[in-house]
């Protein structure tokens, strides 16, 4: 099987991002840039440059008009265009701040915008070199920067060392929130990325459920009058005495045999068998881990060995396609790091119903184990056993499915719990339901189920 490497939302980051969303954020700064430029002429009475603060709002200006109408407005931008408005926007507010004091500007802060934004919608890398420019630039202002002054001819200025203060602050920013929002950002699509494989592989285990129940529905509620027809053509053909008549009841007969084989291989739209929806406890698991039964790796059922379940009729559940997908994804990953051997064992009392899934592996790494259910968790490696590769994603929606059905998982090593050498020292994961969760299903042996109902679409 190729390996199939996992996907990284970093790499599709940036074209998520709108130029619409661009072009709102640096309005909105063109019109702060102008009442700040207002505000500290008519009430602070601060002698600026007006001309070029406005020759470098017009180019702000431009720079957005010529993106309104050139492009249009769902236009999605790749990694090197964000990056260019960006740098763009660092630039234009150097230029400013420079012609305003410099780091005397306290205004001076908002250069740790872009690379916000960079942090959030780009690669590191390019962060990496948005940042190196904002911390360059903001170290030249510290030194080099037009004086501020009143109309009276007063220089407005802060002494030196709050100044390399105000710098050093600076580029701690800089760097820390490249650091923190790129990070965040990155798990936040990471969690986004998983829950959608999650949906993904619910909705498709509801449709191979759906299309059983159809099959199943659709062969037992035909299954009576094709039977009837059948029945019905065989006397026929004995009785008829005429060739032709014979050969169309033969033909009758051999078209309801037809009806029926098509039945056991395919089905359409039609209706959910009710009693598909509930099975025993071990008959749902068994389903769950048949896809992984002949991968080389003996498993062994061990259900109700427990003594408080030895008395206990065993628990009727619904076949709820998150139990099975997650199940399923469990026993796979315990198939691909075992070496010989898996034990599912099933026990119940009054209050719970449990799951445990042991395989004779190496057990979850030490730097790992807190970690389990995180999407996305680095891979262990295996003595090179064909399978299916990486243990992140698969257990996150395994353990995400089995959690929406009102499970408690536990992740632990069979070595930690006593188990034997060579035994049960592997993998332990613990899935724990309680009783009433299923309770109308323990009902439903007891109960009639009631006309079979139409699947909703």
């Amino acid at each position: 099987m190729a390996e199939i490497a996992p996907y990284d939302p970093l790499e599709h980051r940036s074209n998520w991002v709108r130029l619409r969303t661009l072009i709102v954020l640096r309005w909105i700064a063109i019109f702060g840039q102008l009442a700040a430029i207002t505000v500290a002429q008519r009430l602070f009475n601060l002698d600026l440059n007006v001309g070029l603060c406005f020759l470098a709002i017009g180019a702000s200006i431009i720079a957005n008009l010529i993106a309104v109408f050139v492009y249009p407005e769902n236009k999605r931008l790749s990694e090197g265009e964000v990056a260019r408005m960006l740098i763009f926007d660092i630039f234009q507010l150097t230029f400013l701040v420079f012609l305003t004091g410099g780091l005397n500007n306290p205004f001076a802060v908002l250069i740790i915008a872009p690379v916000a934004i960079s942090a959030m919608a780009l690669k590191p890398a390019t962060t990496a070199l948005i940042a190196a420019i904002s911390i360059c630039l903001v170290s030249i202002l510290a030194f080099v920067h037009l004086p501020l002054m009143t109309r009276d001819g007063a220089i407005m200025q802060i002494p030196p060392v709050f100044v390399f203060g105000f710098l050093a602050a600076i580029i701690i920013g800089v760097v820390f929130l490249s650091v923190y929002a790129g990070r965040v950002t990155s798990e936040v699509h990471a969690m986004s990325e998983a829950l959608a494989a999650t949906q993904m592989a619910l909705a498709r285990e509801q449709k191979l459920t759906d299309l059983g129940g159809v099959v199943a529905a659709a062969a037992h509620e035909l299954g009576t009058p094709l039977a009837t027809i059948k029945v019905a053509s065989a006397e026929l053909i004995e009785e008829l005495s005429d060739e032709e008549l014979r050969q169309d009841a033969t033909l009758i007969r051999d078209q309801a045999d037809r009806c029926r084989d098509i039945l056991r291989s395919m089905g359409q739209a039609g209706k959910d068998d009710l009693m598909l929806r509930h099975a025993p406890f071990a008959a749902v698991i068994r389903e769950a881990a048949e896809p992984h039964a002949n991968r080389g790796i003996d498993l062994h059922y061990d259900v109700a060995s427990a003594s408080s379940t030895k008395n206990l009729k065993q628990p009727i559940i619904e076949r709820r396609p998150e139990i099975i997908h997650g199940v399923r994804n469990l026993i796979q990953n315990a198939v691909d790091f075992a070496r010989a051997n898996i034990w599912i064992d099933l026990a119940w009392d009054e209050r719970l119903l449990t799951l445990r899934i042991i395989d004779d592996g190496p057990g979850f790494s030490p730097t790992v184990i807190n970690r389990i259910g995180d999407p996305f968790v680095r891979r262990r490696k295996r003595d090179g056993r064909q399978g299916y590769e990486g243990m992140g994603l698969g257990l996150f929606i395994a353990k995400t499915l089995l959690e929406r059905s009102g499970a408690e998982m536990t992740f632990a090593n069979g070595s930690e719990a006593g188990g034997t050498t060579g035994e049960r020292t592997g993998a332990v994961v613990e899935a724990r339901w309680r009783r009433e969760i299923f309770a109308d299903a323990d009902d439903a042996d007891r109960s009639a189920l009631g006309d079979n109902r139409p699947i909703e679409a």
